[in-house]
């Protein structure tokens, strides 16, 4: 099996490319208006250590995982930035307590079991941000819930409400914009009505990445950043329509040639099942580092998908496998230990994505922990 610790396969992600997509959200909203940016799920593949580190620098002014460990892990790291936990829980208030993590509170359930731990510890104005259900219908305070709610804060001065925030289900898609509008009016009702109860303004917040493009207007207090960090378009727009666009991808899967092996047509077969199969005249085939347990889909096997080699489109032949996978490169002049770019600017996540019949996210968060992330600072 190929040693992924070594240079052989690598996740690149160019810190010129992340502050260029961090200055262009921030030019989309007021000067005044914060950004928040997500690095939950490991910085959507990305490496949330890594990220962070590169985002604490450009001035983000907050960070949000999703999970209470995601945030002590960049604790850990020395990321001093303001982290909410958008899913915190109940078992690790000590710790989040203790690292100054602030919690996502989407229910009274979560907010007493808060206030009892921070009264037991005597300390009060604990930061937590509140979580509205607007629509999205996952966690947060239903309109109807929203009376108990303030009448609990009143009654909790171990807590200090940093924001209110909700999600918008479908602020890419134009077709849905009635309910995008229907959401944002319920959170504009929502955090109006905690904030008369508490008597201080919180932060408010419902802007998404695909948001902040279509509904500026709508910025608040604060936005939240999540895939168009990472230089991956939060709309898409229909085809010949003329758009700005200057997102820059920020990660590059990149691998280098294992082996090199001219075939004869002589009856055998490339790979299992024998899927792939051996041209007439011979095929040259290289082999890679990278299979299904690196996020390299089965379905992009068999021909399906194509990787950039010395300015070639090269495609896959035979299945993917675990740990490799097998190239044509008939007719391109290539070594051992040559630069085969899986994604990046050529081709683009959104172009594998668009072959697997799914979304961006899935492609990057099935990037595994054991690809080295490398910082490309030029």
């Amino acid at each position: 099996m190929p040693n992924h610790d070594n240079d052989f396969t690598r996740l690149e992600l160019s810190l010129p490319n992340c502050l260029d997509n961090f200055r262009y959200f921030r030019s989309r909203i007021e000067p005044s208006t914060k950004l928040l940016v997500l690095v939950k799920a490991n910085a959507y593949g990305h490496g949330a250590v890594e990220m962070s580190a590169m985002l604490q620098q450009a001035g983000a002014d907050y960070l949000a995982v999703a999970l209470p460990v995601e945030g002590l892990e960049l604790r850990r790291e020395g990321i001093t930035a303001p982290i909410l936990v958008l899913t915190s829980g109940t078992d690790f208030f000590d710790e989040m307590i203790a690292k100054r993590l602030e919690p996502g509170i989407p229910n009274l359930y979560t907010l007493q079991a808060l206030c009892d731990k921070l009264r037991e510890r005597g300390i009060r104005d604990f930061p937590i941000h509140i979580k509205l259900d607007t629509g999205m219908h996952r966690l947060g305070f239903v309109p109807s819930e929203i009376s108990a709610l303030t009448e609990r804060l009143k009654d909790c001065p171990e807590v200090r409400v940093r924001s209110v925030y909700s999600h918008l289900a479908a602020a890419d898609e134009p077709s849905e914009d009635a309910y995008t509008m229907h959401q944002i009016r319920l959170f504009t009702q929502g955090a109006r009505t905690i904030e008369d109860a508490l008597g201080y303004h919180p932060m408010w917040h419902v802007l998404n990445s695909a948001g902040i493009e279509r509904f500026p207007e709508y910025q608040f207090d604060m936005v939240r950043l999540g895939i168009g960090i990472y230089g991956i378009d939060p709309v898409e727009y229909p085809e010949g329509k003329v758009v700005r666009r200057g997102l820059k991808p920020v990660a590059s899967l990149k691998v280098k040639i294992l082996q090199i092996k001219t075939l004869q047509n002589d009856g055998s077969t490339i790979g299992y099942g024998r899927h792939g199969i051996i041209a007439p005249e011979g095929t040259v085939i290289a082999t890679i580092p990278a299979g299904y347990a690196d996020g390299l889909d089965r379905h992009l096997g068999q021909g399906r998908a194509s990787f950039l080699l010395n300015g070639h489109r090269v495609p896959t032949i035979g299945n993917i496998c675990m740990d490799m996978c097998m190239l044509d490169i008939t007719g391109v002049e290539a070594k051992v230990g040559d630069t085969v770019t899986i994604f990046g600017e050529d081709p683009t996540v959104t172009e594998m994505a668009s072959i697997l019949d799914t979304i961006p996210y899935e492609i990057m968060t099935s990037v595994p922990r054991r690809i080295k992330r490398v910082i490309i600072r030029k």
